[in-house]
C-alpha cells in the first residue's frame, strides 16, 4: 500500500469488480460489509448501473451473501432523476433505459412521456431498437436536453462483454449532435448525490473501486481519498497501464478485500 492519508469517516464503494463478478461474490466481500455494519461505519454502495432499482441492487447483493439494504445504494438513475427535477420540477422525460431508470424518474415527480419531452434521459437499454434511437435523436434535435447516466462503453456478462450505456450514448451524441450531460462516475453529479446520501464531506470520504477511469478518477476529482482494489478490472499486471490511461493515481492500493478491511480498521476515524 502507498499514498497519503486523509480523514476516513465514510466509504463510497463500487460494486461490480469490487464486491462481485457477475453473480459471484469476491472473496471477503461479505466479511468487509459485515464489519462496516457491525462497527457502524458509514458507507454507500455507488453504482453507474441505471438498470436496477436500489431494492433490486440490494436483493442481488443479499443473494450473494453480502449484507445490503436499499437505503445503502446510490445509483446513476437516482442521481439523474434528482438532477433533472432540480433543473425543472415535473419535467417531461423520454427514457431510453430499463426499469431502474424509469422508476427513478417517476419517484422524483417527473413525467414519463413518449411525446415532446423536455429531456432525453438515456442509460443502458438491452431492448434498444432503431425506432427508439430515431425518436430520441429527433427529440434532441427539437431541443430536448440530453442526459446520459454513465459513460461505460462495455460491461461484463456471464458469456462475455456487452455494450454499455456509453455505447448507446455515442450513437445519440453522433446523430443528435449534442454533448450529453454526464451523471455517473466520474461525474461530480453522482458524487454530490452520494455525499448527500451518506451525510459527509468529500474530504471525509474515501472511494473504493477497481476501475481507475471511473472509481479512482471519480474520487480524486471530488477531493476524496481513493483506494484501488486489485479484484476486478485493474490487476497487478495492468495497473501501470490503467493509471497512465486515467491520468491519476490512487492514494492506496489493496490486493484484496481482506487487506482493504485491515486498512480501514487501522485508519478509520469515528
Amino acid at each position: 500500500m502507498t499514498g497519503k492519508q486523509t480523514a476516513m469517516r465514510g466509504l463510497l464503494i463500487d460494486l461490480d469488480g469490487t464486491l462481485y463478478h457477475g453473480t459471484h461474490r469476491i472473496d471477503g466481500a461479505d466479511v468487509l460489509i459485515s464489519y462496516l455494519r457491525q462497527s457502524k461505519f458509514p458507507f454507500r454502495f455507488v453504482t453507474n448501473n441505471s438498470s436496477s432499482t436500489p431494492e433490486e441492487v440490494a436483493e442481488r447483493l443479499l443473494k450473494m451473501g453480502i449484507p445490503a439494504a436499499a437505503e445503502e445504494v446510490c445509483t446513476s438513475a437516482q442521481a439523474a432523476a434528482e438532477h433533472i427535477a432540480g433543473l425543472k420540477p415535473g419535467a417531461a422525460v423520454f427514457v431510453v433505459g430499463e426499469n431502474g431508470l424509469r422508476k427513478a424518474v417517476q419517484e422524483s415527480g417527473l413525467l414519463l412521456t413518449e411525446d415532446q419531452p423536455d429531456f432525453v434521459l438515456q442509460g443502458i437499454d438491452r431492448s434498444f431498437t432503431y425506432e427508439r434511437l430515431t425518436k430520441a435523436i429527433r427529440y434532441i434535435h427539437r431541443g430536448a436536453q440530453f442526459i446520459l447516466t454513465n459513460p461505460d462503453l462495455l460491461l461484463p456478462s456471464g458469456d462475455g462483454l456487452i455494450p454499455g450505456a456509453g455505447s448507446i450514448g455515442a450513437m445519440l451524441k453522433a446523430a443528435g449532435g449534442k454533448e450529453p450531460v454526464l451523471i455517473g462516475k466520474p461525474s461530480s453529479i453522482l458524487m454530490n448525490y452520494s455525499l448527500r446520501e451518506i451525510g459527509l464531506k468529500a474530504d471525509e470520504t474515501w472511494v473504493v473501486g477497481d476501475n481507475m477511469a471511473t472509481d479512482i478518477a471519480f474520487g480524486e476529482a471530488a477531493g476524496c481519498g481513493t483506494i484501488l482494489v486489485l479484484t476486478g478490472l485493474t490487476t497487478a499486471q495492468n495497473i501501470d497501464y490503467y493509471m497512465e490511461q486515467a491520468g491519476c493515481k490512487p492514494n492506496i492500493v489493496c490486493e484484496n478485500l481482506e487487506e482493504l478491511r485491515s486498512y480501514i480498521s487501522d485508519h478509520r476515524e469515528i
